[in-house]
């Protein structure tokens, strides 16, 4: 396997802190790192303070942007990430909507696919927006229960991954003509399930990660003829000199010509007559896996808070007395290990590394309770 880039990109509501890179340009909080450091050692990864991304995987999330940029920004704005596990181009979407809106929107983060559910919630605490509600629905879901419901629809569709060859040998390997033809048709019918979800003169980003042509422009083009739609003029020449092509319909990265994977990626706008939009959308019918940030529970006449209050943008840090963590302090708080907060009073308590919030502990005196729930305990040794 070749050398394969790293990419993070930082948390603005967060301090915008982690470790140091070049600049990805087509996202201003993204950094291209010189080397892989381990992130699972790192306690500014767990607080949420940046996301570990691909920086192709971002170029979606700057189409994003534009279209927030050409008027769509808006308060109420509804967004649906389609196939968003693990997280990343959620969470980048999150920031560009928190940064224009405030709390004035919700996104929808759906993965159809219920083993890659957990790194979803996990992924999406840590960013910590309240603004993110987590489902698990397939896409002709949104269409029966929520139609004309959202402006925006980012469908990160499942393709042949021509773009992870160098990364994932496994992707070399299974890679076959029959697999591009599956998956173009695949795509259709996705595309054609959450169609009628989108509102009248809302916007489809529509990306993958291979370099197929019936994945990318000849998907493009078919929606247009047959939902009802027009294709967005892509960016054109602005990323030509960092390696990026202008196809048909949209944007090609190659790896190996741009700092990272494979990405295709290009914008539709609904055209065709819809149902009207709702001025209010009930997200209880979609039976969501989370609304917002996971909240504690009474026990024994206490509060026992969850530890994603602590990593939620806005958590109220006059809650509850908060004591600093070292780094090695701050690894046994994440490998599920007991402390000693000798200094800090009775009760519970935010830990925090640098200034970060991690999350809570229950100080008894001689030793604290870690409330760090269990899925999200570190293995490594530390």
């Amino acid at each position: 396997m070749q050398d394969v880039p790293v990419a993070i990109r930082l948390n603005p509501f967060k301090g915008s802190c982690g470790p140091e890179g070049s600049p990805v340009p087509w996202n201003p909080l993204g950094r291209i790192l010189p080397s892989r450091p381990s992130f699972t050692a790192d306690p500014l990864f767990h607080a949420g303070c940046y996301y570990v991304q691909d920086s192709s995987a971002m170029f979606p999330g700057y189409l994003l942007r534009r279209v927030l940029e050409d008027g769509f920004a808006r308060e109420g704005l509804r967004v649906l990430d389609l196939c968003a596990s693990p997280g990343g181009k959620t969470t980048d979407a999150a920031a560009s909507l928190r940064a224009l809106l405030g709390d004035r929107f919700l996104l929808v983060s759906n993965e159809v696919t219920r083993s890659r559910v957990p790194v979803l919630l996990d992924n999406t605490a840590r960013w910590g927006d309240p603004c993110v509600t987590v489902c698990s629905a397939d896409p002709s879901v949104f269409g029966k229960l929520a139609p004309g419901c959202f402006d925006i629809i980012i469908a990160d569709v499942p393709c042949s991954g021509e773009g992870m060859f160098r990364k994932d040998p496994r992707a070399r390997e299974e890679w076959s003509p029959a697999v591009v033809d599956l998956c173009a048709a695949r795509q259709k019918r996705i595309l054609a399930d959450v169609w009628p979800a989108l509102a009248e003169g809302g916007v489809l980003i529509y990306s993958t990660c291979t370099y197929e042509d019936s994945e990318n422009d000849s998907n493009l083009e078919w929606a247009a003829a047959k939902l009802g739609c027009e294709i967005l003029p892509p960016p054109g020449a602005e990323f030509a000199s960092f390696g990026v092509r202008t196809t048909r319909c949209g944007s090609l990265l190659k790896a190996g010509e741009v700092p990272g994977e494979g990405q295709w990626a290009g914008t539709l706008i609904k055209t065709s007559l819809s149902a009207r939009r709702p001025s209010r959308f009930d997200v209880a019918a979609l039976r969501p896996l989370r609304t917002g940030i996971s909240r504690g529970m009474m026990k024994g006449g206490d509060y026992i808070p969850h530890a994603d209050e602590a990593l939620a943008i806005g958590f109220d840090r006059s809650r509850f007395p908060e004591a600093e963590l070292g780094l090695e302090e701050a690894l046994r708080y994440l490998h599920r290990d007991s402390l000693y907060l000798p200094d800090a009073p009775r009760g519970i308590i935010t830990v925090t590394y640098k200034g970060h919030p991690l999350g809570f502990v229950k100080n008894l005196g001689t030793r604290c309770n870690n409330l760090l729930p269990p899925g999200r305990r570190i293995l490594m040794d530390i």
